[in-house]
């Protein structure tokens, strides 16, 4: 299967005029040409534009990369000092270029046996995610992605089917699911929200990666933000001008919390008894350890179940435990 040069350029965010270039300074010759005269392109051809795109982002000269696809010397005989420059940043380049290539030959993988169209699709999209990460933040976005993908693609199904019943963004199963969603964000990104910013805003701009590769769809990704946009402003009205992006609580810890105590409340146990206070004190460490040490983002968790109620959605601490747990006016 060969391809021609304007579908090529048109599938690969490049331009006719680029690849004509290619062609005249030798760097990607087309394997053939129609009876019309026109450049054919095979495999072959479209995995070395791979290897030249990806040396391009990594800041090498067309005239450099050539010679080094070719295996000939990349550049003039030099001085010592200068070679070992040069040297220094090819080790670079290289290992950007490797896991660049690592992680196309992991995609590829679970595909099978690349055809004209694995080739292409995956330039593309390498060149979308080229655009917004390093090579180093791709490997940590995408192998991250394999200790969350099973939690990723049945929250998807949750959403589809809440979607599909009409359901609005400001019910409390919409804002448990858009709890889920953010935790499971930060969680894959490693608490890291620039990254978290840079991906949303690839999936805003970038139709094509959206439902590639277990990415949910431009319909859900449209109404998980909306549900986002609404939690964002029910916390913000709450918390005012406190910064309030936190690290995931950690559940299981808040849930035992909650457990023990529905079990006080069950037995009738007094807010300012001895069990209520030791209990207290264990929620306060873990709010802290949440808050990162902000005593004016504690404050306003503390008091969250006065805050708008869709704001408890999904939490681990219910309101009830939450009421019992607050502070004790001990001057009353």
């Amino acid at each position: 299967m060969r391809i021609k040069v304007g579908d090529l350029a048109r599938s690969t965010g490049l331009t006719v005029r680029t690849l004509h270039h290619y062609d005249e300074i030798g760097l990607l010759k087309p394997s053939g040409r129609s009876d019309s005269g026109y450049r054919l392109y095979s495999e072959g051809d479209v995995a070395r534009l791979h290897a030249i795109q990806a040396l391009r982002h990594l800041g090498l000269a067309l005239a450099e990369i050539g010679p080094l696809l070719d295996g000939s010397e990349a550049a003039p005989e030099r001085v010592i000092e200068q070679q070992m420059h040069a040297l220094d940043h090819q080790i670079r380049q290289a290992t950007e270029l490797r896991e660049r290539l690592a992680l196309m030959h992991g995609m590829l993988r679970k595909g099978g046996s690349p055809s004209m169209d694995d080739w292409v699709q995956t330039l593309s999209l390498m060149t979308t995610f080229g655009r917004y990460f390093e090579a180093g933040e791709l490997k940590q976005i995408l192998g991250a992605y394999v200790g969350v993908e099973q939690d990723w693609l049945q929250l998807q199904a949750e959403v589809r089917r809440y979607m599909d019943t009409g359901g609005g963004i400001d019910t409390w199963e919409c804002q448990a699911l858009t709890r889920r969603w953010t935790m499971l964000m930060v969680r894959w990104m490693g608490g890291n929200y620039a990254l978290m910013n840079r991906w949303g805003a690839m999936f805003r701009q970038e139709s094509k990666v959206r439902g590639q590769g277990g990415a949910p769809p431009t319909d859900m990704m449209e109404f998980m933000e909306s549900a986002i946009e609404l939690r964002v402003r029910l916390m913000q009205e709450h918390c005012g001008n406190v910064e309030f992006r936190l690290p995931p609580m950690p559940d299981a810890e808040a849930q035992a919390i909650d457990a023990e105590g529905q079990a006080l409340l069950r037995a009738g146990e007094r807010r300012d008894g001895a069990k209520a206070q030791a209990l207290r004190r264990r929620w306060a460490v873990l709010l802290h350890k949440t808050c990162g040490g902000n005593t004016a983002l504690f404050a306003k968790l503390a008091t969250l179940h006065l805050g708008h109620p869709l704001l408890l959605a999904g939490l681990p601490l219910g309101r009830e435990v939450r009421e019992f747990l607050s502070p004790v006016d001990e001057s009353a």
